[in-house]
This record gives C-alpha cells, structure tokens and sequence, in this order.
C-alpha cells in the first residue's frame, strides 16, 4: 500500500487507482480528449471525477509519434487556466501536468496542480528534478526512447523489459537524490516501443515490482490495441479494458485512461476478483 502526499494531503492507495486524460491540444492521438475551452475542460474533468477518476492528467503539448514541441508560454496558455478552473468547480480535484518543462511545471503547481507526470524522466529538461523537489509534488517518472519526434523510428533493444527495469531503478535513484519523495513509475508504452516491446514489458510487469514504487500504465485506445485488432482508436476501448485487466493482474497501481467509467469497472471486477 503506498501513500501519495499531495499538497499536504496524504493520499492512501488502497486499491488501483484511475488518472483521466484531458488534452488541452489540438493534435493529441484520440480526438474524444482534446478540449481546448476551459468550460469544456472543466466540464469533463467533473464527469471523470463522477465516474472515478483520482487524479485528472492536464496536458498542453502533443506526446503523439512525430509530433513538435510548442513554446513554454504556449503550453502554460493551454494548462494553467484549465487547471485554475478545474479547482475552482472542484477544489478536492488532485491534477498532474503531464509536461516535460521545468518552468511548465512550477506554472502548473501555481495554479493548483499537485503532481508532475514527465514522459521524459527529467531527460529533456535538466532543472526537471530539482524543481520537483522544490515544489514538493509526486513525481511521475517515465521511460522513454528518444523524443516523441523521434520515437518511433525504428526503436530497438536487446531486451526491452531488462533495459525499462534498468533505467526507471537508476531514475528513482536519481529521483531520491534530488530530494523528491513520492515517486511513481511508468514504463512508457508507446514511447520508443513496437508493438513486440509493447507485449513483452506488459507480461513483465511484475518485474518492476523490484523498485518498489507505485506502478502507472499508460495503454488506453493506444496503437498497439487498435494496429492488433486492425481497428482504429476510436474503436479500441474494448481492447483496452482488455489490456488494462492484464495489466491490473500483473501489479499496476495506477491507469492512465481515456475512459474512467469502464476503468473503474475493470478495477471493480478485480478487485472483486482479488477478494473471493
């Protein structure tokens, strides 16, 4: 059981949790969680809370394959007023920024944001680490291969799940240094990753269990479901409760999802599953 202390509020994981994604972009991957309007953003992260979310996941730059970085004063545009408008219909709300910028963080935090998700543990910006540990927040760690412009050229490992499990243990370790104290770990399906390494780290999953962090997965409507079944994103939820169920039974902690209503009765299921 692990414990989050979130602006002072200590946070008991008792049981997986649900982060919901909002995109406050015009070109992330799954059209449903663009909201550019921070009515609208507002609006469906109170639906997501309804429904179960415990942390809502405010993004402002596109991690989608090929895409190009935006300025910080753009991404702050995008996510800092979404952010203060979310606390101000829900003061409780607990929101992570979903940025790989330093300064987009501590803009975020300011706003009311009370966790850091960096895809690029702290790889992509060096004052990443001391500022989390300045601000005081979790910090969501993740792996990744290259940049999002880049990731999916050809990406390759010897053994992927050896080389996640590798990389997120010196992370936290790096992360403890720095001064950070709640640490949560992502192996970054999608990022830098064929479908092939997409399967492999998800049946080894409970591998990372070594590090002893809170376990996040990230698969919701992703195109390892969608090229498997030969659909599209917008026809990959079944597929992705699927996936979200194996990767409940393997240890995750924490999904990343597009779809809060039926990630939480996949959880519910579980743990029913878990109790009998």
């Amino acid at each position: 059981m692990y414990t989050l202390n979130c602006n002072g509020r200590l946070l008991v994981m008792d049981q997986p949790w649900i982060m919901g994604i909002i995109n406050a972009t015009p070109d992330s991957f799954y059209k449903e969680s663009r909201k550019q309007h921070v009515d609208e953003i507002a609006q469906l992260a109170g639906k997501m809370i309804k429904e179960g979310a415990a942390i809502i996941d405010i993004g402002g730059q596109s991690t989608r394959p090929g895409s190009e970085s935006i300025s910080v004063q753009e991404e702050t545009d995008r996510t800092a007023p979404a952010i203060e408008r979310i606390i101000q219909h829900f003061p409780d709300a607990i929101i992570s920024i979903d940025t790989y910028s330093s300064r987009v963080a501590k803009n975020a935090v300011q706003a009311g944001a009370s966790i850091i998700n960096d895809i690029s543990g702290g790889d992509m910006d060096e004052a990443m680490l001391p500022a989390v540990a300045a601000l005081h927040t979790p910090y969501i760690c993740m792996h990744m291969q290259g940049t999002p412009r880049t990731m999916q050229k050809n990406p390759q490992y010897e053994n992927v799940s050896t080389t996640v499990l590798d990389y997120l243990a010196g992370k936290v370790d790096q992360c403890r240094k720095a001064g950070i104290d709640d640490i949560i770990i992502d192996p970054g399906f999608g990022f830098g990753k064929t479908i092939a390494h997409n399967f492999a780290l998800l049946k080894s999953l409970p591998a990372l269990q070594i590090i002893k962090r809170p376990l996040m997965v990230g698969l919701s409507r992703k195109s390892t479901i969608y090229k498997t079944l030969h659909t599209t994103a917008e026809n990959a939820l079944n597929g992705t409760t699927v996936l979200h169920t194996i990767a409940l039974m393997n240890g995750a902690h924490i999904l990343r999802v597009h779809d809060v209503k039926a990630a939480k009765e996949a959880i519910d299921l579980f743990m029913a599953y878990k109790k009998a």
